[in-house]
């Protein structure tokens, strides 16, 4: 999710602890590695890797109308999104019935504040009294809905106090994307902290500000209850994370003519403009994000400069065949009533962003209504037999109406 730097300022200065715990030795013992080459993936018809698909129009009205989906969270059923064209959260029902918009609008300020001072950029959701809230980063408040879009109440944004999305079950152990330790003159900085009973903190995987490329999301849900995964920020490694146990799982190698230089983030040559570097080798891969762990298989995004709808980038591996598939070539079938799963093949945003999310056993994604009608067009010679839902939604809306959403079942394999 993208982030304005107000709220990266709120993030970092909310994560700078200072009590320290012992550190968790990584585990070493059972990490796989991965030898992945894109040109080797295959394609695979939908029914092949799903059992389930459910396509979930989003109701349209003047005042939902918005214009894709990003950062989305299901939260006691029902769809929590944040879009980047109208600058709003949205929730929605989990069978797409509109149910409330947040904007700058609905921000209270104080008299005398400048027009962005009601601007944000995303959104997180926490608990407080046993009750989820929407809650919003704005440069002076932190604000706090209810999921009717009714506001709770508002605080200093200096004076909330941060909790990491990153929670495990016990309410007392967390992890998350950044922590800074001073000592003395020094200041050691780290990729990821280890949070025991919300105050000992012990920072992994420490950096110099210069040898770091920053930028996308690093710590993933698992399929596996209370379980995160973790992306080495200089690396192609992967860590698996419970309240007890960090493990190095994965390590992935990449054919040589698409990855990065050995030391690359360590090598003076290569630090005065990294972004630069990439732009003149587009093929070269910065990073593996979009991570998710799904029984056997492992969904990921390859991240290069050369884009191109055409270019396969979202993955699945199996770690037990070691099968690889493109999931931006699924064949539509009959489980999918004809209808692509993504846009992958035509469109950019399963391409740069895969899968929202995996929750509860299913996967979701989702794209617009110009590709949905597009795509029946495409499969006007198959007999497929909608839903009601999927039946109302071609007889009432047009390409202009709100995105869908797609919730996909995969097989236990």
């Amino acid at each position: 999710m993208r982030l304005k730097s107000s709220f990266i300022t709120c993030l970092l200065a909310s994560v700078f602890f200072t009590t320290t715990a012992q550190e968790i030795k990584i585990d070493s013992s059972s990490v796989q590695t991965l030898r992945i080459d894109p040109q080797n993936a295959r394609g695979a018809s939908v029914s092949q890797l799903f059992e389930e698909v459910e396509f979930i129009p989003l109701e349209t009205t003047k005042e939902s109308l918005f214009g894709s989906v990003g950062g989305l969270r299901i939260v006691e059923d029902k769809y929590v999104f944040f879009d980047y064209d109208t600058k709003a959260v949205f929730v929605f029902t989990d069978q797409g019935k509109y149910k409330a918009k947040i904007n700058a609008s609905k921000m209270q300020q104080d008299e005398g504040d400048n027009k962005e001072s009601g601007s944000f950029w995303g959104f997180n959701i926490v608990k407080e009294d046993n009750r989820n809230l929407i809650k919003i980063f704005t440069p002076k408040y932190t604000h706090y809905f209810d999921l009717d879009g009714k506001p709770v109440k508002r605080v200093l944004s200096q004076e909330d106090k941060y909790i990491s999305p990153f929670r495990f079950s016990d309410g007392k152990t967390s992890i998350d994307r950044y922590f800074q330790k001073i000592n003395g003159k020094d200041t050691i900085r780290y990729q990821m902290v280890f949070v025991k009973n919300n105050k000992d903190s012990v920072g992994y995987f420490p950096f110099k500000l210069q040898e770091r490329y920053g930028g996308g999301e690093r710590v993933y849900k698992s399929s596996e209850p209370n379980e995160y995964l973790y992306s080495n920020n200089n690396s192609y490694d992967f860590f698996k994370i419970t309240p007890e146990k960090i493990s190095f799982a994965y390590r992935i190698i990449l054919p040589a003519s698409i990855s990065l230089p050995k030391d690359f983030f360590k090598d003076p040559t290569f630090r005065k403009d990294q972004l630069e570097y990439f732009r003149n080798n587009k093929s070269l891969i910065y990073n593996i994000g979009g991570v998710l762990s799904v029984g056997n298989n492992l969904h990921f995004k390859l991240d290069n400069y050369q884009w191109s709808s055409t270019t396969k980038r979202i993955f699945s591996y199996n770690v037990k065949t070691t099968e690889l598939t493109s999931l931006q070539d699924l064949e539509p079938d009959s489980l999918s009533y004809f209808l692509p799963v993504n846009d992958g093949g035509s469109g950019y945003e399963f391409a740069g962003r895969g899968f929202h999310l995996y929750e509860n056993g299913y996967l979701y994604t989702s794209y617009s209504s110009l590709s949905m009608f597009a795509f029946k067009e495409q499969s006007a010679g198959k007999k497929a037999t909608y839903p009601a839902l999927l039946e109302n939604y071609f007889k009432t809306s047009n390409k202009k109406s709100n995105p869908v959403i797609i919730k996909l079942k995969p097989k236990k394999s």
